[in-house]
């Protein structure tokens, strides 16, 4: 049994997006996903990309993908890693898959000098917070996400 992570390649695209479109559905949220494959192909591969996704192969099948960027804290001073999705296919789940790409992450935030990890999770998603809890994630219980989209956004940017 082997598992190989490795940097997301441009002839991915289309899994990555299917991805998504999995995690979306498992989250109920798969009304919401707008992403199209050439967004994809545009945001991770183009010229100049800004996010970036690494690829879980277990035995040559692809089994996942954690898609990641970088951000910065002013209060420490240095970039941080924020984790915008991790998903590995249910047939792959059990095996030490998710695991194993949050200590690839990890690795890369000490390796970088990273100021910290982060992400979000689902308020509901029990199987992922005892994850998140059994790898030493804690919550940030006091701070709320806030968020403007649509017709907001455009309203705030027109003032």
């Amino acid at each position: 049994m082997s598992l190989a992570i490795r940097p997301a390649r441009p002839d991915d695209a289309a899994q990555i997006l299917a991805f998504v479109r999995e995690l979306a559905e498992y989250e109920k949220l798969l009304h919401e996903v707008e992403a199209s494959l050439a967004d994809i192909e545009r945001d991770l591969f183009g010229p100049d990309p800004k996010v970036f996704c690494d690829i879980a192969e277990w035995e040559g099948e692809t089994a996942g993908f954690a898609l990641w960027f970088y951000n910065y804290s002013t209060f420490r001073g240095r970039h941080g890693l924020y984790l915008e999705d991790l998903y590995v296919s249910p047939a792959f789940r059990g095996r030490g898959i998710a695991r194993a790409m949050m200590r690839r992450l990890a690795r890369r935030c000490l390796d970088e000098g990273l100021g910290r990890f982060e992400w979000w999770v689902l308020d509901w998603n029990e199987p992922a917070i005892r994850f998140y809890r059994s790898i030493g994630a804690a919550p940030m219980d006091e701070w709320t996400v806030q968020r403007v989209t649509g017709e907001a956004l455009t309203a705030l940017a027109a003032d």
